[in-house]
């Protein structure tokens, strides 16, 4: 029986290919990365209701911080500095809503008389028009939704309740988010320094200078990202007015809020904004206004948020566009919501770990 032979030392047979002894220690340091990284999402994900909520009071905190900036050069104190700040945020979103809300109650009897004409001729032409659904057929649907609804009270009571328990949870993330905000803005710096002096003393001072990179970055977005929600309410208020819409103000107001939801809150504002072109002028306006939502969209999408948050966070547009599909698909609103600033104060933050890209300036919160 034959025996293999030994290999010797110097036969080249007898070693692993350089490369790919260079790929294996790079695939196993990638997967102990990707553990890591999938244990993090774990833990973010099952603790959502404390994790969303402070990540939305560290957005609230990058949008405030020029203002509590301000109050502090004028000497106020911190924590009225902060108080300050989220009072007036307050004030204006406030002051939004009671000025939407005054335009539709004193509008409101025109959009009634409209909206009933409106239905009429919506329903002269679902008889007339293309569809031929006459007067028989549309009550013959009634009556059939009528009667899904009388049969699903125990489904739609279900579906109110958690609805109910959604609005609770809403609630109490908002009242956490506000308060941590007030904490953030009155003394983040002091937060950020407690946590920074859990990190070994040799890289205390590079993790601060990047980690005031990284708050320079995310304020950076925070303001452009107002910039584009002021574009978007700005189209669907221009396509309003030309349409001869009803309160148009109360629609820019609400795209202007809803626009800080990439995509989705201008296809809400677009919804609301065609339903209601649908139901006072008819489907022509209703399909003109749509096409509107839809231009203001495509330029979101592909125009303003990839060049301008780009910009700002130091980003390449296509980086962002493709950041914006990764984290909708991850997690849905919330994902899209969070991507760009979790990548531009990750960004900046490995960028400023280099002493020689960046001057340290006071950016954190006071």
């Amino acid at each position: 029986m034959l025996t293999p032979r030994p290999r010797r030392q110097g036969d080249p047979g007898s070693r692993v290919a350089p490369g790919l002894v260079t790929a294996a220690d790079w695939a196993w340091r990638v997967l102990v990365i990707a553990a890591v990284v999938a244990l993090l999402w774990w833990l973010l994900t099952y603790f959502s209701a404390v994790s969303v909520p402070l990540a939305v009071a560290v957005l609230l905190t990058a949008l405030l911080t020029p203002l509590n900036r301000l109050l502090a050069r004028a000497k106020l104190p911190p924590l009225l500095a902060a108080a300050c700040c989220l009072l007036a945020m307050a004030l204006i979103v406030g002051g939004v809503f009671t000025t939407v809300g005054v335009q539709i109650a004193r509008e409101w009897p025109q959009l009634w008389e409209q909206t009933s004409q409106g239905i009429t001729v919506l329903t002269d032409w679902l008889a007339t028009g293309p569809l031929h659904i006459d007067a028989i057929q549309l009550n013959t649907y009634l009556d059939q939704f009528t009667e899904w609804l009388s049969n699903s009270r125990e489904e739609l009571a279900t579906a109110v309740a958690h609805a109910g328990v959604g609005v609770g949870h809403f609630l109490a993330g908002l009242a956490i988010a506000l308060i941590a905000a007030f904490f953030f803005l009155a003394s983040g710096r002091q937060i950020w320094g407690a946590i920074t002096r859990l990190v070994p003393s040799h890289y205390q001072v590079a993790t601060a200078r990047a980690s005031e990179r990284g708050w320079l970055s995310l304020v950076a977005y925070m303001r452009a990202q107002v910039l584009v929600a002021l574009v978007d309410a700005l189209g669907i208020l221009i396509g309003a007015l030309a349409l001869q819409l009803p309160v148009p103000f109360a629609l820019f107001a609400l795209t202007f809020i809803t626009a800080f939801v990439p995509v989705v809150g201008a296809v809400l504002a677009g919804t609301v904004a065609c339903a209601l072109a649908l139901v006072t002028h008819g489907p022509v306006s209703a399909l003109i206004m749509l096409g509107v939502t839809i231009l203001v969209m495509e330029a979101e999408g592909h125009f303003l948020q990839p060049i301008l948050l780009g910009r700002a966070v130091s980003l390449h547009p296509l980086a962002v566009l493709i950041g914006l599909v990764i984290g909708s698909t991850i997690a849905g609103i919330v994902g899209a919501l969070l991507v760009i600033p979790v990548l531009a104060f990750g960004v900046a933050f490995i960028r400023g770990l280099d002493p020689d890209r960046f001057d340290v300036v006071t950016a954190l919160p006071e």
